[in-house]
């Protein structure tokens, strides 16, 4: 009988970051970004019931019961911290288990730009992450909240569903409460954190625009809140906060955004030209006095493109910008670079005005 320390084990093994588990199939693994079918055996849907039996929780067992998926972090001595979403398909239960870094990168270790660490001193307002699956957010998450830990002496409070590292007090309180065990969940927890004393709150995962509407008004009060969303550009992550809204609610959330926003970091992961795994390539937007009155305003998208690709000062740049400064330091191949491009063709032309590459 498989158990979940032998997939587990498997998993970092083999070096990858995420495994997948349904009936019918052998176990898929993901490495370096791409899904690899393993040899493994196909498991049954009893085995791999008996597999979600030794990972739910009373209470994550009934959550399962009630909606069909639930997440849950999952740690084993020796072995790790692991995230796993544990839900049904075609009437089975599947298991999707990540791999979790253990401990919290340095900032300056992760490749990504100064601005990152600029964001992770704010004394307040509002700083969101967003960025696809598995583009690394958490780690930079993770790795704001490490910064601001060693360096600040604050009340950080965590609101994640489910906590997948774990930060010990060093310079600041960490205080990190879990959706489901510590807490109801994210909109409770942001109504309530003001009786926390909390200096710094972070927030998981921002899918709901209500608790968008709480980390908004948290943050106006006074507080620093840091939130990651599963949004694939800075335009989109500004779009879905005020297009979610109730359309009367809209303008003040465009307002009240303009105010309270210090910056959005949007990251994606391309290949490295070495071979050597992934890198980070990331989107960044700042709040300047232009920037603001364009939030203000409801401008257009092509406006705050711009106003990004022009802020190079303020620690801004768009996806292309960002994307042509790696291949510039051959982190990236130029296939893979325009492949991946916001909009291919001008970034041909400006590869090709630098000098960098003869094309085809």
């Amino acid at each position: 009988m498989t158990r979940v320390v032998d997939l587990l084990q498997y998993l970092l093994e083999e070096r990858g970051s995420d495994l997948l588990v349904k009936v019918g199939s052998p176990p898929c693994l993901r490495r370096n970004g791409k899904l690899e079918r393993t040899t493994l055996e196909p498991l049954t849907p009893e085995e791999i019931e008996a597999l979600a039996g030794e990972l739910l929780t009373p209470v994550k067992a009934e959550e399962f019961q009630r909606t069909g998926e639930t997440d849950l972090a999952h740690s084993v001595p020796g072995l790790g911290r692991f995230r796993v979403n544990v839900y049904r398909q075609r009437g089975s239960v599947s298991l999707a288990i990540r791999r979790v870094v253990p401990g919290a990168p340095a900032i300056a270790d992760l490749g990504v730009p100064p601005v990152v660490a600029e964001l992770a001193g704010s004394r307040d307002g509002l700083v969101i992450i967003s960025g696809p699956a598995a583009s690394g957010k958490t780690t930079t998450a993770a790795a704001m909240i490490d910064h601001i830990n060693a360096s600040q002496s604050r009340h950080i409070v965590t609101i994640e569903d489910p906590i997948e590292v774990l930060h010990a007090d060093r310079a600041a309180i960490v205080s990190q409460r879990e959706v489901g065990a510590d807490t109801i969940d994210i909109v409770d927890a942001l109504r309530r954190v003001a009786r926390q004393d909390a200096d710094v709150i972070f927030i998981s995962e921002l899918t709901d625009p209500l608790a968008v509407t709480e980390a908004l008004t948290v943050a106006a009060a006074g507080r620093l809140v840091i939130g990651v969303m599963n949004t694939l550009s800075v335009i989109d992550t500004l779009s879905w906060i005020v297009d979610r809204q109730e359309r009367h609610a809209q303008d003040h959330t465009r307002q009240l955004l303009a105010r309270v926003l210090r910056g959005i970091i949007c990251q994606r992961l391309v290949d490295r030209a070495d071979g050597r795994g992934r890198v980070a390539v990331v989107e960044s937007m700042t709040a300047t006095p232009k920037m603001r009155d364009a939030l203000a305003t409801g401008a257009d998208s092509a406006l705050i493109e711009r106003l990004m690709s022009e802020g190079d000062y303020h620690g801004m740049a768009t996806f292309d910008q960002a994307l042509f400064q790696l291949f510039s330091e051959d982190l990236v191949t130029l296939d893979e670079a325009l492949d991946r491009a916001a909009h291919p063709e001008d970034f041909r032309i400006a590869v090709q005005q630098a000098g960098l590459a003869t094309l085809r």
